[in-house]
């Protein structure tokens, strides 16, 4: 099957995927195990998407398994891939960010870039425009496909506070990625803040790597897990591994505060340190609790989001998910709403590189036609129940947004603060963000609202929704010149 080239689409497959995460990798080597040619576009230079991300070559890091959980499912996995790579099923395509999956059928992306969106209906063909390489050398590229999986994972859910710009501030999920893939730390002293099982697992790793871990400041209560106790107890795995974290952290003297949030962070040219006070049942910080933690690093993060742009682009249904975030409507065999469009991992709703695997290989089955076993589809529904009962445990309480002071700033890339945002919403009468957008700018900048917009429709009174938009990524105008007119 030959590679991508510059220009019109030149390569066709069976099954394209976009993202070699767990759920893409996993589906890749199934599908070409079940007969079919696949193509793997990945915007990564190494498979294992964000969470088995590789230490670099030059490191010379002799055991990167040490830094990952469940490494063996990954290496077997990605053994495999190459093995399918040699003998011509597989094409792998790293560096290749998608930017657009069009039907091939009712005409170019560029007449649907220009309109602003594409019609979603049924086709027997569909073009994945990408974005190739490294700048200034990017090139364009593109893939022809039967069918479509996508599997772009998800991002961080960041909700602001006052100093949250400062530099040592970094995602409890960039921490992470930070010791795993270039085997430093964000600083010394760190404090682990935010809400969900990923703090445990970055607060252990960062503790066990030499870091001093003051605290794990969680928002949320573990006792809102008592009501979910079937879907832990069918999850045994899954408590053993809490506990080990839990061990972790005591033999690092960590401590655990649940219930809390940090809502101030103090320092001039760096992070200092951090207030932490206590919540209410709505996530309102409580007078008189704040405490101050010096540390020289922060790692916060409120769960994850699921990357949808590909998928929304082309109208995939949606719905909201346990812990408030905009996931995809699929169906028992990981379809979405639109014919020939697939899709597995966090994009349906977040749920860890296990579930990711199962969901990839179950998709792999159902754009094959060939009928999965029971058992997989059993393990698929326990994991399922299982993340149903973390997203609902730890999703955000409405009253964090009290710990914003109208100075503090939500929108990084734009600088715009709070008090802009109350005053669109409260005095101009924007009840929505992208009215609150058109008049403050606050998601115009470069990260197009993944770090603010959950905080601005929240601040507009609205729950975040999926943006629908007809690119997923910047493009250079000239890639998007260089496209044929429809019908070419």
């Amino acid at each position: 099957m030959p590679a991508p080239t510059d220009g019109p689409a030149t390569a066709r497959t069976d099954l394209a995927i976009v993202g070699a995460g767990p759920a893409g990798l996993a589906a890749a080597v199934t599908a070409a195990g079940l007969g079919l040619r696949v193509a793997l576009l990945d915007a990564g230079d190494r498979p294992g998407g964000q969470f088995y991300r590789h230490p670099a070559p030059g490191l010379g890091a002799a055991r990167p398994e040490a830094l990952h959980h469940g490494w063996a499912d990954f290496a077997t996995r990605e053994a495999a891939l190459r093995a399918h790579e040699s003998a011509g099923r597989i094409t792998y395509l790293p560096l290749h960010h998608v930017w657009a999956v069009v039907p091939a059928d009712t005409g170019g992306a560029a007449d649907a870039a220009e309109a602003g969106c594409w019609d979603a209906a049924p086709a027997t063909q569909w073009i994945l425009h990408a974005v190739a390489g490294h700048a200034p050398e990017e090139r364009a590229a593109a893939v022809t496909a039967r069918a479509v999986l996508i599997a772009t994972g998800a991002y961080e859910r960041q909700l602001p506070f006052p100093g949250w710009t400062l530099p040592g501030v970094v995602g409890a999920g960039g921490a992470q990625a930070m010791l795993k893939s270039g085997l430093v730390l964000p600083g010394k002293r760190v404090v682990v803040a935010g809400s969900g099982p990923l703090l445990l697992a970055v607060a252990g790793s960062l503790a066990a790597a030499g870091a001093t871990v003051p605290a794990v400041v969680e928002a949320a209560a573990y006792t809102a897990y008592a009501g979910r106790v079937p879907a832990l107890l069918r999850n045994p795995g899954k408590l053993v591994e809490a506990a080990g974290y839990g061990g972790a952290l005591a033999r690092h003297h960590v401590l655990l505060l649940t219930r809390h949030a940090v809502t101030e962070a103090h320092g001039t040219d760096r992070v200092e340190a951090v207030t932490v006070a206590r919540l209410d049942r709505n996530w309102r910080p409580l007078p008189g609790t704040g405490r101050r933690i010096p540390c020289d690093a922060l790692a916060v993060g409120h769960g994850l989001v699921p990357q949808l742009e590909l998928a929304t682009g082309l109208g995939c249904a949606t719905v909201r998910s346990a812990d408030g975030t905009v996931a995809l409507a699929l169906d028992a065999e990981q379809r979405t709403s639109v014919p020939g469009i697939w899709s597995a991992g966090e994009t349906g709703g977040i749920g860890g590189a296990q579930l990711a695997m199962i969901e990839g290989e179950l998709a792999a089955h159902s754009v094959a036609g060939a009928l999965p076993g029971a058992r997989l589809t059993r393990r698929r529904a326990r994991l399922r129940a299982f993340a149903d009962a973390m997203a609902a445990a730890h999703r955000p309480g409405a009253g964090w947004t009290g710990w914003l002071r109208d100075d503090a700033v939500v929108c990084r890339c734009e600088e715009v603060p709070a008090g802009r945002i109350r005053e669109a919403a409260e005095d101009l009468g924007a009840r929505d963000a992208r009215t609150v957008k058109l008049l403050t700018r606050a998601g115009m900048g470069w990260c197009q609202g993944r770090m603010c917009g959950p905080a601005v429709a929240a601040l507009a009174g609205e729950e975040a929704a999926a943006d629908r938009r007809p690119l997923s990524c910047p493009v250079p105008l000239r890639q998007l010149a260089e496209l044929p007119p429809a019908g070419n």
